[in-house]
């Protein structure tokens, strides 16, 4: 067994876990974004919801339909 070649298997995993691991923190940290959301999304937010069946809208708050 080559130790050469065993250390740099080991070196190039280590780098795609190194990788892995930074994209996991940056996935992470945007998840907890803080502060005014950007001005597409305010007006999407304020937009009207789509028309729904009144059956839907009914039972999607609870109330029980007849």
């Amino acid at each position: 067994m080559d130790l050469s070649k065993v250390l740099e298997q080991l070196r190039k995993e280590l780098a795609h876990l190194d990788a892995a691991i930074l994209s996991l923190e940056q996935l992470q940290a945007k998840a907890s974004r803080r502060g005014r959301p950007p001005k597409l999304l305010a007006e999407l937010r304020k937009a009207p919801p789509t028309t729904q069946p009144a059956a839907r809208r009914q039972a999607r708050r609870g109330r029980r339909i007849e």
